[in-house]
């Protein structure tokens, strides 16, 4: 997979960083399909990768990491998990690997946050942490008095980041109609959910909410 077009900041290690992404993004993807070969196989791609950044940039990072006395230990981290998970993945153990594969996408985004740097993959990160407190607390919730409408509030939440996914993007991602029809296709499913809790139609707001992870899967493994 290549890197997102337009995803690319204006220091050496962010777009090295963000074309490491592109294999990573495929194997997060492989695991949640319970694929093993490509699973491995991506998971190789991502750990070269990784370690060229490792060997590129742990000793002298570019600004403006260079201030940053733990970018060399951070980028150490991010190594480490990849080879837990890709110790997982051979054991056949796609799920705990897929859950540890998350942790280096966290990793990543602190290591830009806190050196002031923000790219595209960020609002993706955004929009993905709403959208899983919605489908994991979404049902549970809807069961309680009153559930839909307290829901609504978590799914508006999303509704605005869906909508940060279009505004946010790069003019180069907006050109892309691919970019353009699957960003719609996110924003699409959480009106679905929005439209059955305004309804309070409880069945077809947890249906709506069990369609809420394609379409974003689909857009993060191309564009994420």
């Amino acid at each position: 997979l290549a890197a997102a077009p337009g995803a690319f900041a204006a220091d050496a290690l962010t777009d090295a960083m963000q074309a490491a992404y592109a294999p990573y993004r495929a194997v997060l993807y492989r695991t949640n399909n319970k694929a093993q070969a490509e699973s491995e196989q991506t998971m190789a791609q991502t750990r070269q990768a990784w370690a060229d950044i490792v060997a590129r940039f742990a000793r002298q990072p570019p600004a403006p990491y260079d201030r940053d006395p733990a970018v060399a230990a951070t980028l150490a981290e991010v190594a480490a998990v990849y080879e837990a998970a890709a110790k997982q993945i051979a054991a056949n153990q796609l799920v705990p690997a897929h859950d540890t594969l998350e942790k280096a996408r966290e990793l990543m985004a602190e290591l830009r946050r806190r050196n002031g740097v923000v790219v595209f993959s960020d609002h993706m990160n955004a929009y993905h942490a709403q959208m899983e407190h919605v489908f994991i607390d979404g049902p549970a919730e809807l069961a309680t008095p009153q559930g839909a409408l307290g829901l609504l509030a978590q799914v508006g939440a999303l509704d605005y980041l869906a909508a940060r996914l279009r505004s946010e993007a790069p003019a180069a991602l907006l050109a892309n109609p691919e970019f353009v029809s699957l960003q719609q296709q996110v924003q699409g499913a959480v009106a679905s959910v929005r439209d059955a809790l305004v309804r309070q139609d409880v069945a077809a707001a947890k249906a709506a909410i069990g369609k809420l992870k394609k379409p974003y899967s689909q857009l993060f493994l191309k564009f994420g």
